[in-house]
């Protein structure tokens, strides 16, 4: 998830670095792999699958491994031509997050043990996902270095590379991209899938990630992928500073005030998709040259802005013009509902939290994410363990240790847009929750603008919305519209079978 925070790393890692005295140590086996076979249900269809769980070597320019990724695979079992199957390749993002988020709770073949809003269920676990893409396409779920139960490996005198070397080699852009790019390659060669239809999807920094690595899949390892999904994306290098920054939050901020019901009743009562096409209109039209204006917009124009900007948002006229008609996303968090001595989540706002102090600009903790830690770590841990029979002592990290990451050179989104002009099949699709306040949606939505300036490839670029937050996929209602949102392209992204990938 983006900006989330990192723990740093343990004992365990240490471990990888000695000889092996006994059997007691912690140890990353880098290349094996656990088969298991299961059934499922996915849209009143019953099929068999087999999921492949286990660790896969990076390699220097020389030949040895430098580190190892785990990841998990799902195969539908009665596929006879995997040459017409699609097969997905997931990455969530971070960047130190694992792969665990997507694979749990959207769309894998099991999905956590919560309520239909998303909100965490004891006894912790996992159930069968009934609207999983397995019906339509196989996925492997990847754990990038230092995630999961990937990890670093010693060199060939048996020594951990230092805090820079690893920096270079993983923690960057850039380094991310070449040394995935390269994994995927041996993957989808190990696994006979050079013939299959591809594609890729990320989820927050796994949006830079994918973005990305379509380019370079393209350019270095001569494979071409369908498609491209980006769920709730970052900015993915197209820059949104300045007023820019500052007036896209206002949509997100008037869905989030809608949800708490905290706007007047003449914008309560209207559905939450006509809302904000009316604020996007302002949005573009009125709020961003008004911002652009600065400390020179007259005080009678401010004052008309402010009263309009506070009216959309659920934010009072003086707590707009206080901050300049500039009104930061954690002070909002703090504010909205501040009268109700409540707080609202960052990466989902549908989230409530309570502060130490009402006073403050800025919330205590983010309160969707201690929600879904509750959920998600022991979901995980018991289910690679006990139903797909992967048994390690390595600790498996939520979230690892990458930092400090290099984010110069961020040209994924040029990348992306590059992929696209040389190949006529691929295809991008974005989705994001009209809640979710560090992704916001209307960013998403200028992204997709900006990506083609020629609008030349627009009809191959789409945009799905939800009513949820930065993992749409845990509110029920969601869980089924956004994999079926994904089905259906995948679906009408595969050409037909003498359409040839060429302009015409």
């Amino acid at each position: 998830m983006l900006g989330w925070s990192t723990v740093p790393a343990l004992a365990e890692e240490k471990a990888l670095t000695k000889p092996q005295q006994n059997n007691h140590e912690r140890k990353l086996k880098i290349d094996e792999k656990s088969v298991t076979k299961h059934t499922t249900k996915v849209n009143g269809e019953k099929f068999n699958y087999t999921a492949t769980t286990g660790t896969q070597p990076v390699w220097d320019e020389e030949g040895n491994p430098t580190a190892s990724l785990f990841y998990t695979y799902y195969q539908r079992s009665d596929v006879k031509n995997t040459a017409k199957r699609p097969l997905v390749i997931s990455f969530n993002g971070g960047p130190g997050s694992a792969s665990v988020w997507m694979h749990v709770a959207y769309t894998g073949p099991k999905v956590l043990n919560v309520d239909a809003e998303g909100y965490p269920l004891q006894p912790y676990g996992v159930k069968t996902n009934p609207y999983s893409i397995l019906d339509v396409a196989d996925i492997v779920f990847v754990n990038p270095v230092n995630t999961g139960y990937s990890r670093v490996l010693p060199n060939k005198d048996g020594k951990m590379p230092t805090k820079a070397e690893q920096k270079k080699y993983f923690f960057g852009v850039n380094a991310d991209i070449s040394y995935l790019a390269e994994w995927v390659n041996t993957f989808v060669s190990r696994n006979n899938r050079w013939r299959s239809p591809k594609y890729l999807i990320g989820e927050s920094y796994g949006t830079t990630r994918v973005a990305g690595l379509a380019q370079a899949l393209q350019s270095r390892q001569w494979m071409y992928v369908n498609g491209v999904i980006l769920v709730s994306p970052t900015d993915i290098g197209i820059k949104r500073d300045g007023p820019v920054k500052a007036a896209n939050r206002l949509p997100y901020f008037t869905a989030a005030a809608w949800y708490h019901q905290a706007l007047a009743p003449v914008l309560q009562q209207k559905p939450l998709t006509e809302l904000l096409a009316q604020v996007e209109a302002f949005t573009l039209n009125d709020y961003l040259p008004a911002l652009a204006k600065g400390g020179f917009i007259s005080v009678q124009e401010k004052q008309v802005i402010a009263e309009q900007v506070a009216q959309y948002s659920g934010l009072s006229v003086s707590a707009v013009i206080n901050n300049n008609l500039d009104v930061d996303t954690s002070f909002f968090w703090k504010e909205l509902l501040r009268d109700r001595k409540q707080t609202i989540g960052r990466l989902d706002s549908r989230y409530l939290g309570i502060d130490k102090k009402v006073a403050g600009s800025r919330p205590d903790y983010n309160a969707e994410l201690s929600s879904w830690l509750h959920s998600f770590t022991p979901a995980i841990n018991y289910y690679l363990r006990e139903e797909l029979h992967y048994k390690t002592d390595i600790k498996y990290n939520m979230f690892g240790n990458v930092h400090p990451w290099d984010r110069s050179g961020n040209n994924t989104g040029e990348g992306l847009r590059s992929a696209m002009a040389q190949n006529p099949y691929l295809q991008v699709m974005i989705q994001s929750g009209y809640f979710d306040g560090a992704t916001n949606y209307f960013d998403a939505k200028y992204t997709l603008w900006q990506l083609d300036p020629s609008g030349l490839m627009k009809e191959r670029l789409s945009f799905k919305g939800y009513e949820s937050g930065h993992m749409m996929y845990l509110r029920r209602e969601d869980l089924k519209k956004a994999n079926q949102d994904i089905r259906d392209f995948i679906k009408q992204s595969l050409p037909a079978k003498d359409k040839a990938a060429k302009y015409e």
